[in-house]
């Protein structure tokens, strides 16, 4: 699967061989996006465990972690795969494994599909059917909606984020075999929040985008008053939204205070960048959400004043 041919391999003796196969390996690792991955993981988590099951099923967790992992890891990849070209004219992307030559695209088309089979077949055979069709929605949604979008409209991050909210309702819906208030409010949180998160990383890299092709709200709106207005308009949203969290019992007035905090922090992010409209503002805003999720998701998980009863 290599793109080293086993000639080469024969004749460099097994040190190299080995070498080549631990290059190999990463990757393949690499082309399943780790870093982004790592939320997909912890809001599914995340998810399960604010369903608060009793007793927790760690087998039943861990079948949705790893299934959600492998689904996710598939779905980065095919669009790896399926985006190589435009990566191969983008400075933050050409160094990927298929644009570079490290890995042939069919054995990148493979190990995606083959692990994202594995990844559904696990959730629907070990978890439950309503969380199986979810996981495949947003597989779905991500590579047939989104991934083709991104070189025909800027609707593209918010059909992308549909996508990337479902995590943390697979959690939920894991351990509870059902769709409640608790699940829409962090599909709600976790919408709104890529939002600003994205656009920060798209302004950021706005002229890499165009050479790529992407249709990025950025590239269409260079002077960008939409951009920072939508960004904007997001962050203010998030506040309602998060606080809503404890209406329906998923954390306590502990929660609220740190998420009103956390809210007019992001706010003021935004406010900055929509005043200075310069690449600092833009990695301060981005900093500002890479902070802001896990805090927040964190002190909803260990509030201790946390309403007994949960509605939904």
């Amino acid at each position: 699967m290599s793109t080293v041919s086993s000639r080469e391999i024969a004749a460099s003796g097994p040190a190299d061989a080995r070498a080549s196969s631990a290059v190999s390996w990463s990757s393949f690792v690499e082309l399943t996006k780790p870093r982004l991955l790592l939320l997909v993981i912890a809001t599914t988590v995340l998810g399960y465990l604010l369903a608060r099951p009793m007793p927790i099923e760690w087998g039943l967790l861990l079948a949705v972690g790893m299934g959600t992992t492998l689904l996710g890891g598939g779905a980065n990849a095919v669009n790896q795969w399926w985006e190589a070209s435009p990566d191969s004219k983008m400075e933050r992307t050409k160094g990927r494994p298929l644009p570079s030559g490290r890995l042939a695209p069919r054995s990148g088309l493979l190990f995606a599909l083959t692990i994202s089979a594995i990844g559904l077949a696990g959730i629907a055979l070990l978890v439950n059917g309503l969380t199986a069709m979810l996981a495949l929605a947003s597989w779905a949604i991500y590579i047939f909606a989104y991934t083709p979008l991104k070189r025909r409209s800027t609707l593209n991050t918010i059909i992308g984020a549909v996508s990337g909210a479902i995590p943390p309702v697979l959690g939920w819906t894991a351990a509870t075999n059902e769709f409640g208030a608790g699940a829409l409010v962090l599909f709600a949180i976790l919408f709104l929040w890529q939002i600003p998160h994205f656009l920060s990383i798209a302004w950021r890299h706005r002229e890499d985008y165009a050479r790529g092709g992407f249709v990025m709200l950025p590239v269409v709106d260079p002077g960008g008053r939409t951009t920072f207005r939508i960004a904007l308009w997001y962050c203010l949203a998030l506040i309602p939204v998060t606080l809503s969290a404890a209406a329906v019992g998923l954390s306590g007035w502990l929660y609220c205070l740190g998420a009103m905090i956390g809210g007019i922090v992001l706010l003021a992010g935004a406010l900055r960048l929509n005043h200075e409209r310069s690449r600092e503002a833009a990695r301060a805003l981005f900093l500002c959400t890479i902070i802001y999720l896990p805090a927040l998701l964190l002190l909803m998980l260990i509030d201790p004043t946390r309403l007994p009863v949960r509605l939904g």
